[in-house]
C-alpha cells in the first residue's frame, strides 16, 4: 500500500504522544473512548506518534478488519503536534505534508483546555 497516495474518507491526527507498544486493540479503544469517534468507520484514517518523532503508527478500517501500518523514517523526524492530547483532522494535502516532514497543524492554536470532541 502507497500510504501517500491512499484515498482517505477522513484522517485523524492524535496529537500529543501516544505509547506506540500499543496494538489495534488498544489503539481502536483510545480512539472511541479517549476522542469520542468510531473506529470502525471505513476509510478513515488514524495516527499515532511515539516519543520519537521518526515513526508512527496508522489504524484503518476497511469494512472487514482492521490495517495498521507503522512507519519508521530512515533519517529525519516528523512535524507532529505535541501540545494536545485531542485528535484533530487534517486532509489530504496537510497529510502529504506531514509524510514531507513539513508542519500540518500550527502548535501555537492548539490548547489544552479544549475538550476532545473538538476536531479542526
Amino acid at each position: 500500500m502507497m500510504l501517500r497516495d491512499a484515498d482517505f474518507h477522513k484522517i485523524y491526527i492524535a496529537c500529543g504522544k501516544t505509547d506506540l507498544r500499543k496494538g489495534i486493540d488498544g489503539l481502536a479503544a483510545m480512539v472511541k473512548e479517549n476522542f469520542h469517534l468510531d473506529p470502525f468507520e471505513k476509510d478513515v484514517l488514524f495516527l499515532f506518534c511515539g516519543s520519537r518523532k521518526d515513526r508512527f503508527k496508522a489504524l484503518v478500517w476497511e469494512g472487514d478488519g482492521f490495517i495498521l501500518l507503522y512507519k519508521r523514517l530512515e533519517a529525519g523526524t516528523f512535524k507532529w503536534p505535541r501540545n494536545s492530547s485531542e485528535a484533530r483532522s487534517i486532509d489530504q494535502q496537510q497529510f502529504r505534508n506531514l509524510l514531507d516532514g513539513l508542519v500540518v497543524i500550527d502548535v501555537s492554536n492548539i490548547r489544552k483546555d479544549l475538550h476532545p470532541d473538538f476536531l479542526l
